[in-house]
């Protein structure tokens, strides 16, 4: 089926091919962009971190809820049949469990991005899997496990490297609404996380707001459930569970924000002028037209 399938895959119209790795709210800026761009994408699910800020993401197609993002819709396809699908309808993308093993015998794909954002966990050489690998955020050195690196960290969110390292997370969270770390709530152990609550709710200082491995967490602030981990998932000690929006009638929770698509933007140039780097092809304006 595979063989196929691959067949049909480079007879489409849309024959480029890029994988995501992650279905958190940068991945998914990621996709939306690479989508725009007439990529066929394919969201690969980790499990590690919890995916929070879900309005903002392409998260919750795994469990078959409509997910849209910018426009985009995201499809849980995990059969070569189910991922050929998606792929053949325009403004989609495919939201899967399949890992990379599995992915690349559609095709080779143009690029691969790993937008999973794991701060604190030793990241693959991804080199050679695709045309380009993109490393978003910390632990990627270019040379060593990426083609090209894209920093994350709120004083340089966007800056393309094409060579040296990322910086390393500082555990400074950025301010909303003029707070930082005090509008999150995290996993006090290992364990299952269950919640009523959903994205987007309104909740009150002192509200509890879920049970982690049976310990309530209550709410720091006022505001708007801007990230919540999903009912059931399974959360490691000291991972985001909440996040608090506390700006009032100027909250928001879906859609796309300023840094994911700062980040995004510049992995679509990589991914675009990839070719006219590496083997002297269209440059990226020719492309983008």
């Amino acid at each position: 089926m595979h063989q196929l399938s691959s067949i049909h895959f480079m007879s489409h119209p849309r024959d480029r091919f890029a994988i995501v790795l992650g279905t958190n709210e940068i991945a998914s800026a990621v996709a939306v962009r690479s989508a725009w761009e007439g990529f066929c994408v394919a969201l690969s699910h980790d499990p590690f971190p919890p995916v929070i800020r879900r309005g903002m993401a392409f998260h919750d197609a795994l469990y078959d809820d409509r997910t849209e993002v910018d426009g985009i819709l995201g499809l849980r396809a995990d059969s070569a049949l189910e991922l050929l699908d998606v792929f053949s309808k325009a403004k989609h993308v495919a939201v899967t469990t399949s890992q990379i093993t599995d992915l690349i015998t559609l095709r080779t794909p143009e690029a691969i991005v790993d937008a999973r954002m794991q701060k604190h966990r030793v990241t693959p050489d991804l080199r050679g899997v695709a045309r380009l690998a993109v490393g978003l955020g910390p632990n990627f050195r270019v040379g060593r496990n990426c083609d090209v690196a894209i920093e994350t960290h709120p004083a340089q969110t966007g800056e393309m490297l094409e060579s040296g390292e990322t910086r390393e997370s500082d555990g400074i969270a950025r301010e909303l609404g003029g707070i930082g770390k005090a509008r999150f709530l995290y996993a006090p152990r290992d364990g299952l996380w269950r919640t009523p609550l959903d994205i987007g709710a309104r909740i009150f200082k002192g509200v509890v707001l879920g049970h982690h491995e049976g310990v309530p967490l209550f709410a720091p602030i006022d505001g708007f459930l801007r990230g919540i981990a999903r009912d059931g998932a399974h959360a490691p000690t000291n991972a985001k569970l909440i996040e608090i929006d506390p700006r009032g009638r100027a909250a928001n929770w879906t859609g796309t924000d300023e840094r994911g698509r700062a980040i995004a933007a510049a992995a679509a140039q990589a991914i675009l002028s990839a070719p006219a780097r590496r083997f002297g092809f269209a440059t990226l304006s020719t492309m983008a037209q």
